[in-house]
């Protein structure tokens, strides 16, 4: 099936341009277009099975997730994704290709950035009314997709956490997640296929930082927390990594999994891959992980 590939910018409530992008199925209902300026090859929603917004993590962009999502639109899904405030094309604009600034929230920090994540869900929204939205939420992305889901509950109809963690100072390793993986960069964490941290070296967007040193104390100690009260029981959250990731320490995923299921979530799905690292999509057994992923987020999307 033919993809066709959007870019298109949003302003987020401080004034800061979003950039992100949308990829769909090329066939769609003759005379049918959506609300993006521009946007003529919008898929009517009736021919889609649903929508998928990837929120990726940091020091790195959406183009990351390309490949990924040109598997989703050929199943019949759109996908749409930002960069982060700091980060991609919108961090690059933000701070003026200053490459020292890279990381940096900018005005309204960590909220306006979650915000901004969520402007984009209600853009999705308006282009395909009625449409059953899912977020794939990976490393800080995660964490994020965490503290937006304990705010509004039923701001997505289905819940991916990829390369996540539960998020107390036990379980969310704060040091050298390089540690300890032989390979020629600090990337070997990131992937069993060495050559995923070697492109990560070459990508002009990437860039290194903590996140302390990124976000400061106020923003980086938000990222902590736990599964809040008043979480949509019907909400299905799928929990996803590999055993030897290194941001999750310890049984973390587990917990995680347990805490979801002790404040009322009734689909709760824990998969893990074994001596998987942190970023499954670009891991040795990706296949077996997207196919995985993909039947997960469809079976849901179709109510299975």
């Amino acid at each position: 099936m033919a993809v066709t590939h959007t870019r298109f910018t949003y302003t987020d409530s401080y004034g800061v341009k979003i950039y992100a992008q949308k990829w769909a199925p090329a066939d769609h209902s003759p005379g049918w277009t959506g609300p993006i300026a521009g946007d003529q090859n919008a898929v009517d929603p009736t021919d889609l099975i649903g929508a998928v917004q990837i929120v990726h993590g940091i020091c790195e962009h959406s183009d990351r997730y390309s490949q990924f999502a040109h598997e989703l639109a050929n199943a019949g899904f759109v996908v749409y994704a930002d960069d982060h405030r700091g980060h991609g094309r919108t961090g690059i604009q933000q701070h003026r290709e200053n490459p020292d600034q890279m990381g940096k929230l900018g005005p309204g920090g960590l909220l306006a950035t979650e915000a901004a994540i969520t402007q984009l869900t209600s853009i999705i929204r308006e282009a395909h009314p009625g449409i059953h939205v899912t977020v794939f939420a990976h490393s800080w992305g995660s964490l994020m997709a965490q503290r937006i889901l304990n705010r509004t509950p039923n701001v997505w109809d289905a819940v991916v956490l990829s390369g996540t963690a539960y998020r107390t100072p036990a379980h969310m390793n704060s040091g050298d997640l390089n540690a300890g993986f032989e390979g020629p960069t600090d990337y070997n964490w990131l992937s069993r296929d060495l050559n995923v941290g070697i492109a990560c070296e070459e990508d002009p967007m990437r860039f290194k930082g903590s996140i302390l040193n990124l976000f400061g104390v106020a923003d980086s100690l938000r990222l902590f927390g736990t599964p809040a009260a008043g979480l949509n029981p019907k909400t299905p959250l799928l929990i996803t990594g590999g055993t030897a990731d290194s941001l999750s320490q310890k049984d973390g995923l587990q917990k995680l999994a347990a805490a979801y299921r002790k404040r009322g979530l009734e689909d709760v799905t824990l998969r893990l891959y074994q001596d998987g690292r942190h970023e499954m999509l670009n891991e040795i057994n990706r296949d077996e992980f997207v196919g995985d992923v993909m039947t997960w987020i469809t079976d849901r999307a179709m109510g299975y």
